[in-house]
C-alpha cells in the first residue's frame, strides 16, 4: 500500500481550488491536479505492507495524541512554489490561518512515524495544497508572474481530523481511499 497522512479538504472547495487553477489554464507544462482529490499531505510514507499497517496506524494516533490540537479553522490563500521560483515542480496555495496547528500535527506524526522507522523529513514543513506540477519549464515565467502577482483566496474549513489515506497509482492520475481516520 502507498500510504500518506492527510487532511483532506471538503467538496465544497473544489469549486475555488478550480476556480484557482483556471488562471494558470494554458500554463505550458503545467499539469493541474484534481480539485476534488486536495488535501494537506503531513507525511508521506509511502509504501507500507499490509501487515505493517496497524502499526502505522498506532503511530498515526499516538502522533495526533501527541500534538493534542483541538478542532481548528483553517482558511487556505495566497500561492507558492517548490522548490524555488528559479526551479518550479509544485505550484501549491497555502494557508492563512490553521498553519501553525497543521505544522503541529505534522511534528507529532513525524515523531511517531519516525520512531517506528520511516525516515524523517529532509525539508522545512510548510503546510499547503498542490494545485498543479510542472512537467518541464515552457510555462515558468507565466507561473512566477502569477506567483508574484495574485494572492487568491480559496476559502476555510473546520478540520476536526486526520487521515491516513491510501494512494493507488492509475493512467488517469492518483485515486485516493481512506484507511484510516483519527479525529482531533
Amino acid at each position: 500500500m502507498r500510504l500518506f497522512v492527510s487532511v483532506d479538504l471538503p467538496d465544497a472547495l473544489a469549486d475555488d481550488v478550480a476556480s484557482v487553477q483556471e488562471r494558470f489554464g494554458g500554463v505550458s507544462g503545467l499539469d493541474p491536479t484534481d480539485p476534488q482529490s486536495v488535501h494537506v499531505t503531513l507525511k508521506f510514507l509511502g509504501e507500507v505492507s499490509e501487515a505493517r499497517r496497524g502499526r502505522v496506524e498506532d503511530a498515526v494516533a499516538a502522533g495526533v495524541d501527541r500534538a493534542a490540537v483541538e478542532p481548528f479553522e483553517a482558511t487556505f490563500g495566497g500561492l507558492g512554489v517548490f522548490p524555488s521560483l528559479d526551479y518550479i515542480n509544485v505550484v501549491w496555495v497555502g494557508l492563512r490561518d490553521g498553519g501553525d496547528d497543521l505544522v503541529t500535527l505534522h511534528e507529532g506524526i513525524e515523531a511517531e512515524t519516525t520512531a517506528i522507522g520511516f525516515s524523517p523529513e529532509d525539508h522545512a514543513f510548510t503546510p499547503h495544497v498542490t494545485l498543479g506540477r510542472m512537467r518541464h519549464a515552457g510555462g515558468k515565467e507565466r507561473v512566477q508572474e502569477l506567483v508574484r502577482e495574485t494572492d487568491p483566496t480559496v476559502g476555510s474549513m473546520h478540520v476536526d481530523e486526520v487521515r491516513l489515506t491510501e494512494s493507488t497509482l492509475t493512467d488517469d492520475g492518483p485515486e485516493y481511499e481512506t484507511v484510516a481516520r483519527f479525529p482531533l
